[in-house]
Formats: C-alpha cells, structure tokens, sequence
C-alpha cells in the first residue's frame, strides 16, 4: 500500500519523533465549515504544542495522504463530494481516484502501515441499538479494526448514541485491552461517565505510557483503547444526553434513516435539539483527546 506524507511528517518519522494520527471523516462530515476548519488546525495545533507531529490521515484524488497541507485540509472542509472511507472502501476509493475521508477504523489500518502507533479521534463507533439498525444487527467497523490494527486510540469512549454495554462486551470479545485514563468507568463520549466498570486504568501519563508500552512490547495482535472523559467544564449530564438521544433516535426512525446514515443523522439531530451545546462538546473533547495523545507519543518516542 502506497502512503504519501507530508514533508513533516516524513521527516518525524525519519527522526524517530513523535507523531499522532487524526482522522479526517470529522472534519468532512463532523461539523459544518469554517468550524470543522477550525477544529482541523486547533487539533494540529495542540499536538504541536505538546511536542509531537499532526498527522491528519485522508485519500486526495484517490492518494493516501498522511498529513495534510492547509489547501487539502480545506478541499475535505468545503467539499460536498468527499466519500466516508471506511477499510473496506480503501481499494475502489484508490482506484477511482476520489477524495475521502478516514474513519476510525480506516484511520488506524493506515497509521499502522505508516509506522504511527498513536491515533486521537473523538469517539469510536460501536453497537447500535437495535432499532435503529432495522434488523437490529449494526456493529462499527471500528471495533474490528481495533483487533487487529496495533495503534494506541485517544477517545472519549464510545459515542453516545450507542449500545454502551454492548460495545464493550464486543471489545473484550475481540481481546481489545480498554484503559481509561484518570477514570475506572467507561466515558459516555458527552458525558463524564456510562458508569460501566473498566478492566483497567491508569492515573497519570505515567502509568499509561508503561500500559501502552507493555501492549507494544508483548507483540499483541490489537490496538488498545484509551478512554478519556470529556473534560469536566463541557461536560453534560447522562440525563440530560439521554433525553437528547432518545428524541433524535426517535427522529431518525421516523425518517427511516439506516445502516452508515444513522451516526451522522443522529449526531445532526443532537446538535439541533440542544442549540448547538453537543458540538461544543465534541468540539471540547476532541481536542482533549489530542492533547492527552500527543503527550502519551512524546513519552512513547523517549
């Protein structure tokens, strides 16, 4: 598989530097332009700030990029034409040339033959509650790429709209070692906490930087996932995203939205109903995420 990178994050590599993967599917279909804009360069420049290299992953005319120029990023912003790419979507997106944008999944897939072994995003997918899917069988793809891709994932847990329980019983079926990092219970992406007991955790980057390091070292075949809550400021409470969440599910059920269309519908849904608060929250733990991933890769590259 062919990689194009940046000059910078060529040379990072190269230098044995620390580097952070971002996914570019919340820039295209995350949040509206100039915001999603916005979000790209305060990301980059977080992980900047904490001493490693931004390396957002996405296809340019049906090129994979890993770390992208102010005009790329601008293309995945404005554009309306730019494709949702998941792992499975790589070869025919490469073939036709298109522009798309990485998920969690495909992100991980690509930072992994990249040589990146830290990635940051705000949420993963997971398993949706059953009614939304319509037959009531819609698992992410990123739980599997998480089995299989060895990359360190940054996120707020999984996103709220989902099937909390069941996403973490599929991720230790697939012996996806789930670490929450300041936290003993699993994140619910807006809110602090699901209330959901972690199998691990650990209390400073310290901790974390050896957990992650002995994932590495034992040769496992999975990515881990580190769960950072929402920093507590932005934080909304579970009843509050509950409420949220049941009235745009019921939405999307009456306008018999499915399959790949839920996540994104939902999501709009969530931010119309609460004026704007969701986004301002994703927007909050997005960054966090990359702050705590560029400082786990500095340690990382010691």
């Amino acid at each position: 598989m062919e990689i194009e990178f940046s000059p910078q994050v060529a040379k990072a590599l190269a230098d044995g530097k620390p580097v952070v993967a971002l996914e570019s599917t919340i820039i295209s279909h995350g949040f509206p332009f100039p915001k999603n804009m916005e979000l790209a360069e305060q990301m980059e420049t977080v992980i900047r700030e904490q001493g490693a290299e931004p390396a957002t992953i996405a296809l340019i005319n049906g090129v994979i990029k890993c770390g992208l120029s102010v005009e790329e990023l601008t293309i995945l912003a404005t554009s309306e034409n730019v494709e949702k790419c998941s792992v499975r979507d790589l070869p025919s997106a490469t073939a036709r040339k298109i522009t798309g944008a990485t998920t969690v999944a495909s992100t991980s897939f690509i930072a992994e033959r990249a040589g990146i072994k830290v990635f940051a995003t705000g949420g993963i997918g997971g398993v949706h509650r059953g009614e939304e899917g319509g037959n009531g069988f819609d698992i992410s793809a990123d739980l599997l790429e998480l089995s299989r891709s060895r990359v360190a994932v940054v996120a707020a847990g999984a996103k709220s709209i989902l099937d909390l329980p069941a996403t973490l019983e599929v991720l230790e079926s697939y012996s996806v070692p789930v670490v929450g990092y300041k936290t003993d219970t699993f994140p619910a992406f807006h809110s602090l906490s699901s209330g959901l007991p972690l199998p691990g955790t650990a209390p400073d980057m310290e901790a974390l930087c050896k957990i992650v390091n002995m994932h590495f070292q034992m040769g496992l075949p999975s990515g881990i996932l580190i769960c950072n809550p929402v920093p507590h400021d932005h934080a909304m409470s579970n009843e509050e995203v509950d409420t949220l969440v049941d009235q745009a599910r019921f939405d999307a059920i009456k306008a018999g939205v499915k399959g790949a269309k839920i996540t994104p519908y939902i999501l709009g849904a969530l931010n119309r109903l609460s004026n704007g608060k969701t986004s301002e929250v994703n927007l909050a733990l997005a960054l966090n995420n990359a702050k705590v991933a560029a400082a786990l890769a500095a340690r990382l590259a010691v």
